[in-house]
């Protein structure tokens, strides 16, 4: 399973439900899992590459638009098709808004399943890149001294050497080095990249919350 790049997940309390999606992914050649709950679900390791979850609206319990918005309070990659035996307009609206990729009526036909999940891991592939960015961005971030970390949150709105001198109380020559170590460290060759790179890495500026540097979950 290691080797497993990217996967479909089922999340239904009906048995039959999930034997017969079982089947279909099996002969699209889809590593698939079956879950009978969204707490099943949601209890797994987190998986590293592509999901796509194809999920049932109404289940007990945590219901498929609770597991939508566990999904996205825990950052996960995973993109959804909802299914439903139901026709039900408000939560169709609700799933869409969150970010669903699809909302199918059972009973469904398979190609507009297999598409809607193409669809879904497209999606989620582009996902799993911009954590991979965010991760490696965040990493360079935490090689910085915390005072060039200050430095960087000066720079990245605007603030000149001998304005970031004055508010840090230091000479303007020492502000020159950390900022060039600063660009350095993270690779970039302009003020324009180096404010790109820091939204990337979620640095707050400075002057919007507190100075302290910070590992980032996630």
């Amino acid at each position: 399973m290691s080797a497993v790049r990217e996967m479909v997940c089922v999340v239904d309390d009906d048995p039959s439900i999930r034997r017969s999606l079982g089947r279909l992914f099996k002969s699209a050649r889809y590593t698939a899992e079956m879950f009978a709950s969204a707490e099943d679900y949601l209890a797994q390791e987190l998986f590293p590459g592509a999901v796509c979850l194809v999920v049932d609206v109404r289940m007990p319990a945590l219901n498929g638009l609770d597991l939508q918005r566990a999904i996205e309070a825990r950052g996960g990659c995973e993109q959804i098709v909802f299914i439903t035996g139901h026709s039900d307009l408000p939560a169709c609206r609700q799933a869409m808004k969150n970010g669903a990729v699809d909302f199918l009526l059972k009973p469904f036909d398979s190609d507009e399943l297999i598409e809607a999940i193409e669809r879904a891991l497209a999606r989620s592939r582009e996902s799993v890149r911009a954590r991979a960015k965010r991760r490696e961005a965040r990493a360079l971030v935490d090689k910085l001294t915390p005072r060039e970390f200050e430095v960087l949150r000066f720079v990245i709105i605007g603030f000149l050497n001998k304005q970031i001198a004055a508010e840090l109380r230091t000479a303007e020559k020492t502000i020159k080095v950390h900022r060039g170590r600063v660009m350095h460290k993270l690779a970039v060759s302009s003020v324009p990249d180096l404010v790109r790179f820091s939204q990337l890495a979620g640095v707050t500026p400075a002057g919007d919350g507190n100075g302290t540097k910070v590992r980032y979950p996630g």
